[in-house]
């Protein structure tokens, strides 16, 4: 999986002009699902997900989780994000998963991640979509298969 988190203090997206999802403070999930990933690689992005303290305490230090500050989270699939650049100039999307599988993980991720944190939104798999956001920070972060081991 690769994923990119956008701490927002709003986001949303549309598909064919109606809104889909709508959050106040939280995160802003743009996940992709590689061909190798599976439930036990989504889960262990969740987990890092939720324990992640990127919103700040009275301090300003970045200390506090999701949880902390009761944020929203909105997840837009995104199979783009596996684009490999390296040759020529059209990416390639060889490693990205099958749209079946992608589909399946997008769900789970979703399902699992509402249980454990409650307001989450979603986009809508394989739909042509508008995301808008006000990145608070700005704040963004990228987990890839390195990163969350």
């Amino acid at each position: 999986m690769r994923i990119v988190i956008q701490r927002v203090s709003e986001a949303k997206v549309e598909v064919e002009g109606r809104i889909t999802g709508h959050i106040g403070r939280g995160y802003l999930i743009l996940l992709g699902v590689g061909k190798d990933d599976d439930k036990k690689v989504a889960d262990r992005y969740i987990d890092k997900i939720l324990k992640l303290r990127i919103f700040a305490d009275e301090n300003g230090k970045t200390n506090l989780s999701l949880k902390d500050v009761q944020g929203e989270v909105l997840v837009v699939s995104q199979f783009t994000l596996y684009a490999d650049c390296r040759k020529g100039n059209r990416p390639d999307f060889i490693n990205a998963g099958s749209a079946q599988k992608a589909e399946e993980l997008y769900q789970y991720f979703l399902k699992q991640i509402k249980e454990k944190l409650g307001k989450v939104e979603s986009g809508e798999f394989g739909a042509e979509m508008k995301v808008s956001l006000v990145n608070d920070g700005p704040f963004t972060i990228i987990l890839n298969e390195d990163l969350v081991q």
